[in-house]
């Protein structure tokens, strides 16, 4: 996939310069802890980045491709609504992490993408 192309067939936009178009996994509601503990979205917490999948970037973006699990600061975005969907637009310099799935088979197992 090149870089100009989206992960969401149809996205109606070209995305310029070093933007990154993710899509968000969570909501902003309850989560589960990794031992089963449901944690309401009313509990404080420090500061938590989140993870997305990016669905298109731009041509200027080097380390990100479509498809990538990046992980980023959720109270430094743009939001953008798309055909009904919602959809969060950052710089790559925003981006502080790609998820290490996909460096292990380019280049060896690292283990570390930043």
């Amino acid at each position: 996939m090149t870089a100009d192309q989206n992960l969401d067939s149809g996205l109606p936009i070209r995305l310029l310069h070093d933007r990154v178009l993710v899509r968000t996994e969570n909501g902003e509601g309850e989560r589960r802890s990794t031992a089963g503990i449901v944690i309401p979205a009313t509990a404080a917490m420090g500061k938590r980045l989140a993870w997305a999948t990016a669905v298109g970037v731009g041509p200027n973006v080097r380390a990100v491709v479509a498809g990538d699990r990046v992980l980023f600061d959720p109270d430094d975005r743009s939001e953008v609504e798309l055909q009904g969907r919602a959809y969060v637009l950052l710089r790559e310099r925003d981006v502080h992490a790609v998820a290490a799935e996909r460096v292990e088979k380019e280049h060896g197992s690292t283990g570390l993408y930043l």
